[in-house]
């Protein structure tokens, strides 16, 4: 049922949602649980898919295409749950038609496109951003919070891991060229954003990885350099089970972050002199719905970024994530059209 768990006094943002597949599922669920969401539309290349899928969530209207719902005058927001090779054309058109934009990370497979797309948000005055959403969890945020007040001192080092054994039946999203796929865009985007998020952009990049007979990163492991010396060890898989956690070394101290560290539930701080503070907290819903209340603040009031993912650290990301993939010889082929 397309309702939420509290009434809201404000008028509801309505959302269009373009694509049915897992993630779409996940992020429909929690649009539920945030009070003045509603979700008016949703579209898929196979209207049947949309029909279905409207059904479950008790979505009003169901197309066949992405153009219709951005032609769809009810749509406030658009969130793009496409494969990453489709991101790029998809969110092009939402920023012509005018709406606000979520993409699904990583927000495209180029830092060329991913620019291009900042700028053009930017010349229009519309709200985009990359669906970043650990970046909006409280612990994360009280983690930013310890490392800006000096917390750990100067930060010195940065390990974050992720990886996970996707089997073959994953092909038509994680394996396959022509959609985007390897273990840097889907999983890696995260230590090399949490990296991202504390050092900012780096100045030396080292990768090592495999790839798969098609080509795709199955695997991939980082040492990225900054001014001063400080560095991060980042690694992501597709092909074996990693620990998923985190560490931020400083001067004075550390903060461990245990599995899943992109989803949070809990930080350690330990400081110099030996005394530790932990900090828990109990997500709400997966973990996305502290995102998609910031998206409606800055819909809301006329902002076109957030503070915690704003498009300059999509920008940076990418670069990381393109320098990484040409280190390690990915290149994708030119993206087939999503389906107008």
């Amino acid at each position: 049922m397309n309702a939420s768990i509290s009434g809201s006094s404000s008028p509801p943002i309505r959302w269009g949602i373009v694509a049915t597949g897992g993630i779409a599922h996940t992020l429909a669920g929690e649009m539920l649980l945030v009070e003045d969401a509603r979700i008016v539309a949703v579209s898929s290349r196979v209207k049947e898919r949309a029909q279905v899928f409207a059904g479950e969530f008790g979505i009003p209207r169901a197309y066949g295409s992405y153009a219709e719902l951005l032609a769809d005058d009810d749509v406030d927001v658009v969130y793009v749950a496409t494969p990453h090779a489709q991101h790029a054309e998809i969110v092009d058109a939402a920023l012509d038609a005018r709406k606000a934009v979520l993409c699904e990370k990583a927000f495209t497979t180029s830092l060329a496109e991913t620019e291009r797309l900042a700028q053009k948000a930017h010349d229009l005055g519309v709200f985009c951003m990359e669906a970043m959403w650990t970046r909006f969890a409280p612990l994360i945020a009280r983690l930013r919070h310890i490392v800006a007040d000096g917390g750990i001192g100067e930060v010195r080092s940065i390990s974050a891991d992720l990886g996970f054994v996707a089997g073959p039946q994953a092909k038509d999203r994680i394996w396959d060229p022509a959609l985007g796929g390897g273990a840097l865009l889907d999983v890696g985007i995260y230590p090399v954003a949490f990296a991202q998020m504390l050092l900012g952009s780096p100045q030396k990049l080292a990768a090592h990885g495999t790839l798969t007979a098609d080509g795709v990163d199955a695997e991939a492991a980082l040492l990225l350099g900054w001014a001063g010396g400080a560095y991060a060890q980042l690694e992501t898989s597709l092909i074996a089970h990693s620990g998923n956690t985190a560490r931020v070394v400083g001067t004075a101290g550390r903060i461990d972050v245990p599995a899943r560290f992109h989803q949070p539930s809990g930080l350690i701080h330990t400081r110099s002199d030996g005394s530790v503070q932990v900090y828990e907290d109990e997500p709400v819903g997966r973990g996305y719905v502290p995102m998609l209340r910031a998206v409606h603040e800055c819909v809301r009031h006329g902002r076109t970024q957030t503070e915690e993912m704003p498009l300059s650290d999509t920008i940076s990301v990418m670069a990381i994530l393109d320098d990484a993939l040409r280190a390690l010889g990915v290149s994708y082929p030119a993206p087939a059209p999503a389906g107008r």
